[in-house]
């Protein structure tokens, strides 16, 4: 298990102290958690734990049932590949397969050198351009799995997807 810093050690403090006294405050404490320090990973959920007195056990459970938790820090690409069903019958999972290739990580995980988390979500917003992703808050969209290489290339050399 990583060991957190004193700094994220003290963040934790300062958000269950926040926190204290308050009654079903365990989803609030992980969710600033999350804003503060990007994850919730096992080594700050025990920090929690130790502080809250709730079980690290159920801080667990929390943090692997709700989809707005993650465990490890995001890439430093973030792509979230929108699988509404706009975008799953323009051909999403064709997109998914390409960025999985390009990137050499699976859905759900960070790549190894750091440089990628791949996410599907079930909707961005953006159905009229289907298939569609969203690259650090850059939208793509009407997208072929062709496409797909062009715009890594680009996150790779830190353009945007107007090549600038």
């Amino acid at each position: 298990m990583e060991r957190p810093t004193k700094e994220q050690l003290a963040t934790i403090e300062e958000i269950v102290n926040h926190h204290a006294g308050t009654k079903g405050a365990a989803i609030p404490i992980l969710q600033d958690i999350q804003e503060k320090l990007g994850y919730v990973s096992p080594a700050f959920l025990k920090h929690a734990s130790d502080l809250t007195r709730i079980p690290a056990s159920d801080l667990y459970s929390i943090v692997t049932f709700y989809a707005q938790f993650r465990t490890e820090p995001l890439g430093e690409n973030h792509l979230q590949i929108c699988h509404g069903t706009a975008c799953h019958l323009a051909g999403a999972e064709k997109i998914t397969d390409a960025l999985e290739h390009e990137t050499k990580t699976k859905c759900g995980c960070t790549s190894e050198d750091g440089k990628y988390t791949l996410e599907k979500v079930a909707c961005i917003g953006c159905c009229s351009l289907a298939p569609v992703i969203n690259l650090n808050g850059e939208i793509h969209g009407r997208l072929t799995p062709e496409q797909i290489s062009k715009i890594i290339e680009n996150a790779n050399k830190g353009v945007d997807g107007d090549g600038n």
